[in-house]
C-alpha cells in the first residue's frame, strides 16, 4: 500500500502517510486534495477518462486495485434493481439464466464493453419489472432491519457477557486475596502444624480453581442498552391479534312496531289512493339519496294514526 500514488499530483503514501485516495464510478483514483481542487464546483471530469463525475460520489478507496472498487460499486448499483430471488422463478434453470445475465451486465460495465446497449438493457428491465423490483426492495428493507436487529442483539449479549466475566474475575481475585490473608493469619496465630495448614489451603485453592473453570451460562438479554426490548414485543400494537371464538350466527328478526292505532295502509295503496297528491314531489338529488314522497307520506300517516286506540285505563287496544 505504501507505493500507492495519486495519478495527478504523484503524491505517494511513502511521502505522505496521511494520503487518502478517493475513487468514483469510473474506477480511477485521485487523492483527497485533487478531488477538492478539481471538483470545487461540485462536478467535473475525470482527468484520465474524461467521464463527467460529481463530487459527492467520491468515496475512500478500500481496495488496493481500483478496478475492484469499480466492480464493487457497479455490482451494488445493479443489484439494487436486479433483486429477484429464486422463488420468483418457475425453475432453477431460469434463475441461473437470470444470474448469468447479471454477471454479463457487470462484466460489460466494468470493462467498458457495449456501454450504451447494456444501459438500454438495464432500463428495459426496470420498465418491465417495476412492480417486482419495488416489492423486493421492500422485502430487502425488512430483511436488512431484521439482520441489523440480530447483529445489535449479538453485540449487546457479547457486551453483557464481557461485563459478567469481568465481575466474576474481580470477585475471584478478591476471594483469593481474602484466602491468602486468612492463611497468613492462621499461620501466625493458630497452634496447628504449619505443613497441615498449607496442605489444607492448597486443597481448598485447587477446589476453587476447578470451580472457576466452570463458567456460568450467559444470561439471556431481552433489551438494548437504551432499554428498548428486542423484536416486536416492545410495541403492543405489533402483537398478533388474539383469535376470538366464533359465536352463533346472527338471525334477523323484523321489527314489530306497536302503534296502538289503526293499521297503516301498504305503500302501494298510499300511491294508488292519492295520499301523495298533496305531498311535494322529491327532487332528483333527494331521489338519488333514497328519499321519496311516498316515504314522507308514510311517515306522516304513521304519526297521525299513532296512539288513537290508547286509553288511560286500558292502555292498549280498545276498538276497531
Amino acid at each position: 500500500m505504501d507505493d500507492q500514488a495519486c495519478p495527478r499530483c504523484k503524491t505517494t503514501k511513502y511521502r505522505n502517510p496521511s494520503l487518502k485516495l478517493m475513487v468514483n464510478v469510473c474506477g480511477h483514483t485521485l487523492c483527497e486534495s485533487c478531488v477538492d481542487l478539481l471538483f470545487l464546483k461540485g462536478s467535473g471530469a475525470c482527468p484520465e477518462c474524461m467521464v463527467p463525475l460529481r463530487r459527492n460520489n467520491f468515496r475512500v478507496q478500500l481496495f488496493e486495485d481500483p478496478m475492484v472498487e469499480k466492480e464493487v460499486d457497479i455490482r451494488r448499483r445493479i443489484l439494487r434493481d436486479y433483486n429477484k430471488r429464486e422463488e420468483d422463478f418457475a425453475s432453477l434453470a431460469e434463475y441461473n439464466d437470470y444470474l448469468e445475465e447479471i454477471e454479463d451486465i457487470v462484466y460489460n460495465l466494468c470493462n467498458n464493453i457495449e456501454i450504451i446497449e447494456t444501459n438500454k438493457r438495464i432500463e428495459a428491465y426496470k420498465r418491465d419489472n417495476r412492480e417486482v423490483i419495488q416489492r423486493n426492495k421492500t422485502r430487502v428493507g425488512r430483511d436488512e432491519y431484521a439482520l441489523e436487529e440480530m447483529l445489535e442483539l449479538e453485540k449487546v449479549q457479547e457486551e453483557a457477557r464481557r461485563k459478567e466475566l469481568e465481575e466474576l474475575e474481580n470477585e475471584h481475585k478478591k476471594k483469593k486475596a481474602r484466602d491468602k490473608q486468612a492463611l497468613i493469619e492462621e499461620l501466625m496465630y493458630s497452634g496447628k502444624d504449619a505443613a497441615q495448614i498449607v496442605t489444607e489451603f492448597a486443597e481448598k485453592a485447587e477446589k476453587q480453581r476447578e470451580e472457576e473453570k466452570q463458567l456460568p451460562p450467559p444470561k439471556p438479554a431481552n433489551e438494548f442498552s437504551t432499554g428498548i426490548k428486542f423484536g416486536q414485543t416492545a410495541d403492543p400494537s405489533l402483537l398478533p391479534v388474539p383469535k376470538s371464538e366464533e359465536g352463533p350466527l346472527f338471525v334477523y328478526e323484523p321489527l314489530v312496531a306497536l302503534s296502538e292505532g289503526p293499521a297503516m295502509p301498504p305503500t302501494s295503496e298510499i300511491v294508488s289512493r292519492g295520499y301523495i297528491a298533496h305531498i311535494r314531489a322529491e327532487t332528483s338529488q333527494e331521489n338519488a339519496g333514497g328519499f321519496t314522497s311516498a316515504l314522507a307520506c308514510e311517515r306522516a300517516l304513521q304519526e297521525a294514526l299513532q296512539g288513537l286506540y290508547y286509553t288511560a285505563t286500558a292502555g292498549v287496544l280498545s276498538g276497531t
